[in-house]
């Protein structure tokens, strides 16, 4: 299997096209092309895991974190970023990040620290704006019914829970073919009048590609009028953070005791006791300060996250338990995610989990 292989397995789970504008995500060394003799799977791509992948006979890493995350300029050895890209490239290592696509889907990050927490009826916290799309196409009616079967298998027309979702319109379409056009219906140089129906289907856009290439191939004319637009709907089946429910409430002091060791972590940050029970639980793996808004406004009794600054705290303002289990520890199980994923699609193949600790904080 090559680079790209991989890359487009890890791309069902997490499509690049559903990560922050600001990030970088794919590959982001290497030749896509290059055949893949073993992955390792790591959190943070740092010197020594790029020798452990040598070391261990892998030749493609994939990293949550990516290693360049702001342009290089210059690759001389003088920080950790330029001398991982360095020898990653002298030994013919490939490097794929994959980041926040993942943090984004049910299925990724933060569906993860739902598991470890035991969260029910989860939802995406901040749905995703910006990447729904709408296909509005004109074809006749006896071609109607194959091309929308054509245009469901390359995956519109779906909707939350829902697929095979269409609104049509019927009305009568007009076209003179040209000398040099080659029509379905009608003649050249004579006007065609046909009953046409207009199909409205939405999509991600992470489909549009296979989409329009299941429209051209399957609509029967010659030419295709098609509309692409943009929506601003929110998905909500994308986007930052998740909320959902504990089996059982719990007071503060033991929710805070059970993430302490569904975490792994001597220690947490959070804001005042109240004495309130948490039931209704949000969490965001990484840096979520940002998201203590959007918490509150899902009724949310606490808000799992890390990297929250002192004036942050203060946001609780006594509507909910800010509670900061630290960078790492809400990230650290996105190694195994990734694993037991990959080992599902691609199995009895050379898939291993980094040792090496990446965690640059250390507790006393």
């Amino acid at each position: 299997m090559t680079v790209n292989d991989i890359a487009a397995r890890l791309e069902e789970l997490a499509p690049l096209d559903f990560a922050e504008d600001f990030d970088n995500v794919g590959l982001l060394v290497g030749d896509p092309g290059m055949e893949v003799n073993g992955i390792l799977i790591t959190l943070d791509t740092l010197e020594a895991v790029v020798e452990e992948a040598i070391e261990k006979g892998c030749n493609l890493i994939v990293s949550f974190h990516p290693i360049v995350f702001k342009g290089l300029k210059k690759i001389t050895g003088g920080t950790y970023v330029e001398r991982v890209v360095a020898r990653a490239i002298e030994n013919r290592v490939a490097i794929y990040s994959i980041h926040t696509a993942l943090d984004n889907v049910m299925r990724g990050v933060n569906g993860r620290i739902c598991d470890e927490i035991g969260l029910s009826d989860r939802r995406i916290l901040i749905p995703r704006k910006g990447l729904l799309r709408k296909l509005t196409t004109y074809v006749p009616e006896s071609g109607r019914q194959a091309l929308l079967e054509a245009l469901f298998a390359a995956g519109a027309g779906e909707v939350g829970n829902y697929s095979s979702c269409s609104f049509s319109n019927t009305g009568e379409g007009t076209f003179l073919p040209g000398e040099e056009a080659n029509p379905t219906l009608g003649a050249r140089g004579q006007l065609q009048r046909e009953p046409e129906s207009q199909l409205h289907l939405t999509f991600t856009a992470d489909r549009e590609k296979r989409i329009l290439r299941a429209l051209w191939e399957n609509h029967p004319y010659e030419e295709v009028a098609y509309e692409v637009t943009s929506l601003e709907n929110s998905y909500q089946q994308v986007g930052m953070g998740m909320v959902g429910t504990l089996q059982e409430a719990l007071g503060e002091k033991d929710f805070l005791e059970l993430l302490k060791v569904r975490f792994g972590t001597p220690c947490i940050r959070h804001s005042e006791l109240m004495g309130n029970t948490i039931r209704r639980v949000a969490v965001l793996g990484g840096s979520g300060a940002f998201a203590i808004g959007a918490a509150k406004a899902a009724g949310a009794d606490a808000f799992v996250t890390s990297d929250i600054k002192y004036h942050e705290f203060y946001q609780a303002a006594g509507e909910l338990l800010l509670a900061d289990v630290g960078h790492y520890e809400t990230e650290q199980f996105t190694k195994n995610l990734l694993y037991d994923y990959l080992t599902e699609k691609i199995p009895n193949f050379a898939i291993s989990l980094s040792g090496t600790r990446t965690n640059p904080i250390n507790y006393y």
